[in-house]
């Protein structure tokens, strides 16, 4: 007897509290103001497709703090499951510093409780009713989070779940570039949908030509691959297929770039579900980074109405 999928999307990695900086166009030395958000990859791509309608599971680890509380709190307002987010007493709350900036932000992290994900977070029963399973480099860059990410992903796989990454790879957060590329491999043979940008193309791969990087990641068993190229928009490939390219929403002033690749890759989820064509799923994924670039923090919750018209074609 086949299990009911009936939650959209389980989200596994990382929730910190984002510190944006004040000043636009700042180093993290000249700024000298900040206003707290929540953050954290998976938990922007939660807050996004909860807030487009779906059904979204959050599996990460704050600490027993009043960041902690914060991050809790804030998940719950945003119609967001919790039962898998879990409180690590002595271990306090991930936070980041970011700059505020329309090109690609410098960010500080200081990492603790985000990597204490364990597999008992994690109920396998959940995961067999879950359609996507989705994850970022970040998170797999350290363990106990890595292990628990990798071994839940290929139980996802195996109960039908289609799986999903971020590669938002960075040698501050992962220094071991080779070690990175391992990892990434292994998650890879789940044949997920991965989603890289061209800044993290050359921190992961170096000066690799796009075309070269596709067959990369094709070789080792992905068949759809997303590079996001910020103002030239993105340029998808599916093995076997002709390569699908779009540009980017023209916008008259950028006020925050932070989050834009996460809102992105939440229209492109929720296209997916609602079975779109590449071409469709893309053109919406545009038009969310679009809106989250005209705001600084997240996504305003009435922003999504401008995007009623996608909703129409859901089946």
């Amino acid at each position: 007897m086949s299990v009911l999928k009936d939650i959209d999307i389980i989200c596994v990695g990382e929730a910190i509290v984002d510190f944006l900086g004040h000043e636009h166009d700042h180093t993290l030395l000249e700024t000298s103001d900040y206003k707290r958000y929540l953050g954290g990859s998976p938990t922007n791509v939660a807050m996004n497709c909860a807030r487009l309608g779906l059904k979204v599971h959050l599996a990460v680890s704050v600490g027993d703090d009043d960041f902690g509380t914060f991050m809790t709190e804030g998940l719950e307002e945003n119609n967001i499951n919790i039962d898998m987010v879990q409180r690590v007493k002595g271990v306090p709350t991930s936070v980041i510093f970011i700059s505020r900036t329309d090109k690609t932000p410098h960010f500080l992290p200081y990492r603790t409780a985000d990597c204490h994900v364990t597999e008992d977070q994690i109920p396998d029963e959940v995961l067999k009713r879950t359609k996507i399973y989705h994850t970022t480099c970040f998170a797999l860059s350290r363990d106990i989070a890595r292990t628990t990410i990798l071994n839940k992903a290929k139980i996802a796989f195996e109960n039908g779940s289609k799986i999903s990454i971020d590669l938002n790879y960075s040698p501050v957060v992962w220094p071991d570039r080779e070690e990175a590329l391992e990892v990434i491999k292994k998650y890879c043979k789940l044949n997920p949908f991965v989603k890289i940008s061209v800044d993290d193309m050359r921190r992961l791969f170096g000066d690799i030509e796009v075309s070269d990087m596709f067959t990369f990641f094709h070789k080792e068993g992905v068949d759809i691959v997303c590079l996001t190229q910020g103002s030239e928009g993105v340029i998808l490939s599916k093995r076997g297929q002709q390569i699908i390219n779009l540009p980017a929403v023209k916008i008259e002033k950028i006020l925050d770039a932070t989050g834009a690749g996460d809102a992105f890759w939440a229209g492109f989820l929720y296209s997916y579900l609602k079975e779109y064509s590449l071409e469709e799923s893309l053109d919406m994924a545009l038009k969310l980074a679009a809106l989250k670039l005209q705001n600084a923090g997240h996504l305003p919750e009435n922003s999504i109405e401008l995007l009623a018209y996608f909703r129409k074609k859901s089946k």
